[in-house]
């Protein structure tokens, strides 16, 4: 077992990675939780895969426990399922000192963060991440929202879990496609700010039993960026936008695609390639470094390019963009591996970075 600890002065909470935790993830929310009301919040994957092992492991912690499940996929992460959840849990009798334990992958997890933030302005919170994406990024930080027709995750709000339980025999059963989506976030935090993931990722050789026998490595120094930068700037003024490295393009190349289309490390990784190919043509960044991304998303399998790249249309999803400020658009750029910076854009110049 590897411990993180996210040392946030009002809200500190321990990241666990531990192979087969799943069954003893009841004993771990005793030790936060007073016995209470508990709704599950999964899709119907991941439900079917591992809510009756979570389930029949809190109702032996002393917990009362429902599911509530709905259609995987991006497209779901709306205020549409937020409501049909809300719903459910009144129906279950919740009340501010009952919790939702998010199971399963990104969508899962921004989404009932942001249902466990809101409903009753707040009850309690775990994240148990089931997909690599969820493992090294989003289950860590407090950051929840949902999707609207104009921008990806446009509404939500920060709120920290009391505690991410990560099992990494999860990814046994994830899709070949799924697994190597995570990459694009591995991948980010190497560059950002850990040279030392960048080299075990460089001595890796991209074939799947290879990525799960270094997934622990792989989770527990992504997380360790992550949770850095969180208490640093835990709501997201300064360096925590290092975090979105590559996001700003691939949340338009996910949001002009049509959600679901490009998954969300498919995104990061064109937009990586995307805005350090620009960066270095004007020796912002180091030269050379643009294909040595570039080398490493091939490695993963992810892709360098979106086939229907328009400027006009993504460029006009990243005026919606939560980093647009103003006239301008706050964007990070690697000027080599293991560090980064913020960049100003001016909303103007935007199409030049798209070219």
């Amino acid at each position: 077992m590897k411990t993180l600890h996210v040392n946030l002065p009002d809200h500190p909470y321990d990241i666990i990675v531990e192979r087969a935790s799943l069954s003893k993830s009841g004993d771990w929310a005793a030790k936060l939780w007073q016995p209470q009301k508990v709704v599950i919040i999964t899709d119907n994957h991941v439900g079917d895969l591992y809510d009756e092992t979570v389930k029949l492991s809190f109702e032996a912690a002393g917990f009362e426990v429902s599911v509530f499940a709905f259609l995987e996929g991006e497209a779901s992460k709306n205020l549409t399922t937020v409501d049909r959840a809300y719903q459910f849990l009144a129906d279950f009798g919740m009340t501010r000192s009952d919790g939702v334990v998010a199971l399963g992958g990104g969508v899962v997890g921004d989404l009932a963060g942001f249902v466990a933030s809101t409903y009753m302005r707040g009850i309690h919170f775990l994240q148990i991440p089931t997909s690599l994406t969820a493992q090294v990024d989003s289950s860590v930080g407090g950051k929840t929202g949902v999707n609207t027709t104009y921008a990806k995750n446009m509404v939500g709000t920060f709120t920290q879990p009391d505690g991410v339980l990560i099992d990494p025999n999860c990814l046994a059963t994830l899709g070949k496609r799924e697994l190597y989506e995570g990459m694009g976030e591995v991948i980010k935090c190497g560059l950002i700010a850990d040279a030392a993931l960048w080299d075990i990722l460089q001595g890796m050789t991209g074939e799947v039993d290879n990525l799960l026998d270094n997934a622990e490595a792989l989770i527990y120094h992504s997380c360790d960026v992550k949770r850095k930068v969180v208490v640093e700037d835990e709501l997201d003024n300064g360096t925590r936008l290092y975090l979105n490295f590559g996001h700003t393009i691939g949340h338009a190349v996910e949001a002009t695609a049509g959600y679901g289309k490009v998954m969300h490390g498919e995104g990061v990784a064109i937009g990586m390639i995307q805005i350090t190919k620009i960066a270095e043509a004007k020796g912002l960044v180091e030269a050379g470094l643009t294909e040595k991304i570039r080398e490493m998303v091939l490695k993963f399998q992810l892709p360098t390019t979106f086939e229907d790249w328009d400027v006009t249309r993504l460029a006009k999803a990243i005026t919606l963009d939560k980093k647009a400020r103003g006239s301008k658009v706050k964007t990070v750029l690697v000027p080599k591996i293991g560090e980064a910076f913020i960049n100003e854009i001016a909303m103007s110049d935007v199409p030049e970075w798209l070219n």
